[in-house]
């Protein structure tokens, strides 16, 4: 493998660890209200930051289940699949 085909697969690697961080901390963050007076807020608002250009677009193909939404169990999976394909290629 060269070196920037290297670097390349350790750069995505790094950001797909950095979404499922956001995603988890999302996830955690979705199960306690945080109001503009928490001061939760500004994290919370920066996960949702991060992670809501992942999550909308799924949201939108998945079909409703009512209160459950299953965005980031497909975005963690789909993420995963992109890692494995990765390290097969190179």
């Amino acid at each position: 493998m060269t070196e920037v085909a290297h670097f390349i697969v350790e750069f995505v690697n790094l950001l797909i660890l950095v979404f499922w961080l956001a995603i988890l901390a999302r996830v955690i963050l979705s199960w306690f209200s945080v109001d503009r007076n928490s001061p939760f807020y500004i994290i919370a608002s920066l996960v949702h930051g991060i992670t809501e250009p992942i999550l909308g677009p799924i949201r939108r193909i998945l079909p409703s289940f009512g209160f459950l939404d299953l965005s980031p169990m497909v975005a963690l999976i789909l993420m995963t699949l992109i890692q494995q394909v990765l390290r097969s290629a190179l």
